[in-house]
């Protein structure tokens, strides 16, 4: 399985639009390192076979799918419902011209409940050979439970996001937790074993709705993953300053990367 970073930013980006000349805001983060220049969060897995999970539409998903030359896949998952994780969803339209036929939308009854009222005319019937608008098919999920997408095995668990519930996911030895400040214990069950673990970490100082730094590595010492990566980052979060920081196993994302990991495990 390939774990590809599409989008490692908050929900305004980095830098966030403003500043002196208005090219942006840049807060502790250095506007020389590439590394810094964040656009909103989402990431992308491809099994072996060729199955493609979107995780997350972002309004930045036409220049992520570019940048990463990817331009098929069947399934995406959405783990809640703030417009920087669903703006984008239009953009999956080009997707459906590719595939020629709709895509699996994976979320909870309330998100896609949601989704639909929002965004109405694409989960209408679909069009083929034709696509004017996007086409989603709603596949609803139940968080703590395990659902097989594209034959594969994703466990999907309940997280606090503040004032919101989101999803995380797990994926074989692989986890993603974007959106999260408190993981209830049916998470951190859930999260015993994994080996590399995606999680969101907005900023090093306490925020009500994202976890910080030192919640992130108390996470960290109750979980013992092999590899923690760090995403959904902020202004605060400068990319050299975490280079010489962060302890060992903790690590940045940035927008581009890439690795490498088992295919989780199928199902019937």
């Amino acid at each position: 399985m390939q774990v590809s970073v599409l989008g490692c930013g908050g929900s305004s980006g980095v830098p966030a639009l403003g500043g002196e000349d208005g090219r942006g805001q840049w807060g502790a983060c250095d506007p020389a390192e590439p590394r810094n220049r964040r656009t909103r969060a989402s990431i992308f897995l491809r099994m072996r076979d060729g199955c493609g999970v979107l995780v997350d539409t972002g309004p930045d998903l036409r220049a992520q799918l570019l940048a990463h030359g990817i331009s098929a896949f069947e399934h995406v998952i959405y783990t809640h419902t703030h417009a920087d994780h669903v703006a984008g969803i239009d953009e999956l339209r080009g997707i459906n011209r590719q595939i020629s036929k709709a895509i699996n939308a994976y979320g909870t009854a309330d998100v896609l409940e949601e989704l639909q009222q929002r965004f109405a005319y694409v989960f209408k019937p679909v069009t083929p050979p034709h696509f004017f608008r996007a086409a989603l098919v709603g596949c609803p999920v139940t968080l703590g439970r395990s659902v097989s997408i594209g034959g594969y095995e994703f466990t999907l668990f309940e997280q606090n996001h503040g004032y919101v519930t989101s999803m995380g996911i797990r994926c074989g030895t692989f986890a993603y937790s974007t959106d999260v400040v408190e993981l209830p214990a049916e998470a951190m069950e859930c999260l015993q074993g994994v080996q590399t673990w995606m999680v969101d970490c907005f900023q090093r100082t306490p925020h009500g709705a994202h976890a910080w730094l030192e919640r992130v590595l108390e996470w960290k010492a109750r979980i013992q993953p092999q590899r923690l990566i760090l995403t959904h980052m902020g202004m605060e979060m400068d990319w050299e300053w975490m280079r010489q920081n962060l302890p060992e196993g903790v690590e940045a994302a940035w927008d581009g990367m890439s690795f490498e990991l088992p295919d989780p495990p199928r199902m019937p």
